[in-house]
């Protein structure tokens, strides 16, 4: 028989241990559980549904909704996000998890949400859609859930051994700072415009990922700005999610200053600054393969490592 029921304290390392047996390709550990789980503003011990055997975790779903505004007093009261599921696998096909869903869809229901993504969730996403090359069984069971794909995305990754400022890109520089463009490291004096930049043109995640990573150890040498006269028209980053330095992004530019080639400029300025610390390595989880950020990437060197699928059912 199987026993249902939702988080109690205790079942920290049981869900991770059943979550690395369950998701090889994404594996976690107590702490990053608990930086992206437990200590997340929004988090719910309601959401977190768990699935027993004779007392051994067999199945967990996570259904959050938020809590905590991104900005303002947005709540987005109409979306829910399941960041993550899994079942073991030997006890698979036994309507295990479309209990687990059913459980969260209540959850959600008793909070009035109706669009409930898989799994686009800010600001502690593991993945920001589902693998179907790496799980297609997860897949499989989201379609049959009636989630339905909303768009797809990719995770890059480039090589720095072997990274260089090229000439044209030094040329590049000179020509925009001959036409009134700035480009440097961040100060202090730029957070303020920097988070709303960040917020109001872009993302309310990309402001917060600046806000809450500079006291919790983010440089500001690892924040490169562009600036044409006192306006700020760019920027970019690295190892601002999570601490980990070759983690790139958020990296942004104003879109009217788009065509100007200040995002090359940027982007090759801080994979520079990355090859200077002596990292190996850049990547980052989430953009469109076909938009102007996909492209720009691939030119600079990034290939594709995943491709994931954000899915949404409506209720």
């Amino acid at each position: 028989m199987i026993l249902y029921r939702n988080y109690q304290p205790g079942d920290e390392q049981k869900v991770v241990t059943l979550w690395n047996n369950c998701l090889p390709y994404d594996p976690i550990n107590l702490q990053r559980f608990r930086r992206l789980v437990l200590l997340d503003a929004n988090f719910d011990p309601e959401g977190l549904q768990l699935a027993f055997h004779d007392g051994e975790l067999v199945g967990a779903l996570y259904a959050v909704r938020r809590r905590l505004p991104m900005i303002d007093t947005d709540l987005e009261n109409e979306n829910g996000w399941i960041p993550f599921f899994f079942v073991h696998p030997e006890y698979r096909r036994q309507g295990i998890g479309e209990q687990l869903l059913e459980n969260a869809l209540d959850f959600f229901r008793k909070h009035q949400r109706k669009n409930i993504f898989f799994s686009s969730y800010a600001p502690n996403y593991i993945v920001p859609g589902i693998d179907k090359a790496h799980y297609p069984e997860g897949e499989s069971f989201l379609k049959k859930q009636g989630f339905q794909m909303v768009y797809p995305c990719v995770a890059m990754d480039r090589n720095l051994v072997e990274f260089i400022l090229t000439d044209e890109i030094k040329a590049l520089v000179k020509e925009r700072e001959k036409e009134g463009y700035v480009f440097r490291r961040a100060t202090d004096g730029d957070l303020y415009d920097l988070i709303q930049f960040a917020n109001t043109v872009f993302n309310p995640d990309w402001g917060r990922a600046i806000r809450e990573g500079i006291p919790q150890g983010l440089s500001l040498e690892r924040i490169f700005v562009a600036y044409h006269g006192r306006k700020l028209v760019g920027f970019c980053l690295y190892g601002g999610y999570e601490g980990v330095p070759e983690r790139f992004g958020p990296f942004g530019v104003a879109p009217e200053e788009q065509g100007k080639k200040l995002g090359k400029i940027l982007l090759n300025l801080c994979l520079h600054a990355m090859r200077s610390e002596g990292l190996h390595g850049a990547w980052f989880l989430w953009t469109g393969e076909k938009s102007a950020a996909g492209y720009l990437y691939k030119k600079t060197g990034f290939e594709i490592t995943r491709t994931f699928h954000v899915m949404k059912k409506v209720l």
